[in-house]
């Protein structure tokens, strides 16, 4: 530990790895069975919640009184104290017998806090989480770094130490490069159809750039793709989304922070339909989450992900996600989000004002309204340039790219036009009938 370490502990703020106490107190066995719990963690004794140093006059009767603590944990808890500028620092190691209890019962570290649980829930989160989750697992990912950003990395939960410097799961999610190297599940598939049903596609993207990046690309896929509407407030054009972004911004975080990696049998999936989204990931509620707690407790199968996350511009504060996607749904009048789980799935679906009670029911052949002058005009553009871009189309016409799209798919159906190529590179061919 030096000054710049410490800075930067206190910069970074209390999270999964971190918690920061003005003094000793009766909840550090709560702490410490936390830790215990979940992957270890380090106590700074002399610094407020705030990141304030206060100091502390260290003795070794106070060092004894917390490792009598720890011993007096169920099972005792392995704890390491060392001092540094007044601040005394306890490390608590990763339990090698879980589950661990203390006077007020069991608790588990989850973001910065260790709330309390049943002692069936954790026994069961210990024995169906394979006792160590997905994204703490050290990967074979060699890490070739500095030595302060060597302690940055282990320091953040991303990194450990044996033999050499390794990423763990969550490192390879963050930082990789290329995650699909390392396992299948790091993707993020993007899809948009022509109408309600999974039949038409109009646009697929594969995005495998690492979790912040995918957050990115999918948040910006779905804004590219979705419906806007222009209302005119006190002379002021005003864009409206078709879906508000904070809602399915929040969606799309909670699919990719919330997965189950360990599933290979699917992907992240972000659809988007002529009436609704539909945000899909692998893994249910975590099992110890009850659905009646659904949307009031945050729980998270992958603690180091959503600490990290929670540090980003894309979170504003950890366990509200499912009431903002609500609130931003509310505020823009649209129907109530659908939320459905089972032991293996969880679906988010936000739709908008069209069809919502049957929108499984609406046939493929449904006529679309679409002005036949906007058409001819399509056809006009594509004639004179074929290599005319469908953005370049939308924004002559004063329309977004996802009614060209669905423009073009009409056209292509009656025989009009066709696509020679790819979307990048290729051209339009008027067919004479």
């Amino acid at each position: 530990m030096d000054n710049k370490e410490l800075k930067f502990i206190i910069a970074q703020g209390e999270g999964q790895f971190i918690e920061f106490k003005e003094s000793l107190d009766k909840s550090l066995s709560r702490e410490f069975v936390g830790f215990a719990n979940a992957q270890g963690g380090r106590i700074f004794i002399g610094i407020t919640d705030n990141g304030e140093i206060k100091g502390i006059y260290v003795t070794n009767e106070l060092k004894s009184q917390a490792i009598d603590i720890a011993n007096n944990c169920d099972p005792a808890v392995k704890i390491k104290i060392i001092v540094f500028n007044k601040i005394m620092i306890i490390e608590v190691l990763e339990g090698t017998n879980k589950p661990y209890s203390c006077s007020s019962g069991f608790h588990l570290r989850i973001g910065a806090s260790s709330p309390k649980l049943s002692r069936d829930e954790i026994l069961e989160f210990s024995i169906l989480e394979g006792r160590k989750s997905f994204d703490d697992q050290i990967n074979e990912a060699k890490l070739d770094a500095e030595v302060d950003t060597a302690s940055s990395l282990i320091n953040l939960g991303v990194a450990k130490r044996k033999e050499s410097l390794r990423f763990n799961n969550a490192g390879v999610l963050f930082f990789a490069k290329e995650p699909l190297r390392f396992f299948l599940t790091s993707k993020v598939i993007c899809a948009e159809y022509a109408t309600n049903e999974k039949v038409n596609i109009l646009d697929r993207k594969i995005f495998d750039e690492g979790i912040l990046r995918n957050v990115k690309n999918a948040i910006n896929y779905v804004t590219k793709h979705i419906d806007t509407r222009f209302e005119i407030e006190s002379a002021k054009r005003v864009e409206v989304p078709q879906f508000p972004e904070n809602a399915y911004r929040e969606a799309i975080i909670n699919s990719i922070m919330h997965r189950d990696y360990f599933d290979k049998s699917s992907d992240t999936m972000i659809e988007v339909f002529k009436n609704r989204l539909s945000i899909y990931n692998p893994g249910g509620l975590v099992r110890w989450l009850k659905p009646e707690d659904f949307g009031k407790i945050s729980k998270t199968r992958n603690p180091i992900i959503a600490s990290l996350l929670s540090r980003t511009i894309y979170v504003e504060k950890m366990g509200t996600g499912i009431k903002r996607i609500k609130d931003s749904i509310h505020d823009a009048n649209l129907p109530e989000p659908k939320f459905r789980f089972d032991e293996h799935n969880f679906f988010i679906e936000i739709y908008d004002s069209i069809d919502q009670k049957h929108p499984e029911n609406v046939p493929e052949n449904v006529p679309e309204n679409v002005p036949e002058g906007r058409l001819e005009k399509i056809i006009k553009m594509i004639t004179e340039n074929n290599k005319i871009t469908i953005p370049d189309i939308a924004k002559i016409l004063g329309v977004n790219e996802k009614t060209v799209k669905r423009d073009i798919l009409k056209l292509k159906k009656r025989g009009i036009i066709k696509r020679i190529g790819p979307d990048k590179g290729g051209y339009w061919e008027r067919i004479n009938k």
